[in-house]
């Protein structure tokens, strides 16, 4: 199973929408994850209405769509269990606060500091796609890709020209 993975897209404050680079990979996608941060409802409909969306809400979001969605969830996606959640609180802590929301799982997909991450520590994966449409706190745009096999899961963090 291929997902695509994006966080604080901002749009749109930050950016009309997102580049089209992110459409194209969407198409060949099984599921988007989206960790918050979308800002309006209408950009988080038009995904929706793409691909299957897993998503929670983030800081920034606007009040209606903090009505849709939750904070976090747990996705599973055959024999994984991925956490999803914005995150918050400072940067450097944030592997450290978003594993203490979740019990056992093999990943947790989160944003909130648009700095991508791509670690494994202590058997689960630690994701953040960054941002693909602000830099305020990344030197580069990007998004992931998650990657789910019969022997594992993995994350690849593509960077945006």
């Amino acid at each position: 199973m291929r997902i695509l993975v994006l966080s604080d897209t901002h749009i749109p404050r930050t950016a009309p929408d997102l580049p089209a680079a992110i459409y194209d990979e969407i198409k060949k996608a099984d599921m988007v994850i989206h960790a918050g941060d979308f800002v309006e409802k209408e950009f988080y409909d038009k995904l929706s209405k793409m691909k299957d969306l897993k998503a929670v809400c983030g800081n920034m979001d606007a009040l209606n769509l903090r009505n849709v969605l939750n904070s976090k969830e747990l996705i599973k996606v055959g024999k994984y269990k991925i956490g999803l959640i914005h995150g918050y609180g400072a940067s450097a802590d944030i592997m450290e606060t978003v594993r203490r929301e979740f019990g056992k799982v093999d990943a947790i997909v989160f944003g909130h500091s648009h700095k991508p991450v791509n670690t494994v520590k202590d058997g689960v994966l630690f994701f953040n796609p960054g941002s693909p449409t602000d830099k305020v706190f990344a030197e580069y745009n990007s998004y992931g890709v998650i990657e789910i096999t019969d022997k594992g899961i993995t994350g690849k963090i593509i960077r945006l020209p």
